[in-house]
């Protein structure tokens, strides 16, 4: 018996794949270059968790973001 598979459309272009494949893409390191560590209560680390989890991102993505918008490059500050 052949089963038969639906074939999904094509993934949206991602323009650093290309560079990826050729081994070309920046490492993470390149990109964020700084770690900052802060104490936060275990429920405030809860509430953070939960709500990258429902956004479908990691914590480190949710709160690179969260500063992104409150401290946005070129506001005159360094």
């Amino acid at each position: 018996m052949t089963r038969s598979w639906p074939v999904g459309g094509r993934p949206p272009a991602d323009p650093n794949a290309e560079q990826w494949v050729h081994g070309k893409a920046p490492t993470r390191a390149e990109c964020y270059s700084a770690r900052l560590t802060i104490d936060v209560t275990p429920a405030l680390r809860g509430r953070i968790k939960v709500s990258a989890y429902q956004r479908g991102v990691t914590v480190a993505e949710l709160l690179r973001e969260l500063l992104e918008r409150e401290f946005p490059a070129g506001d005159g500050t360094p």
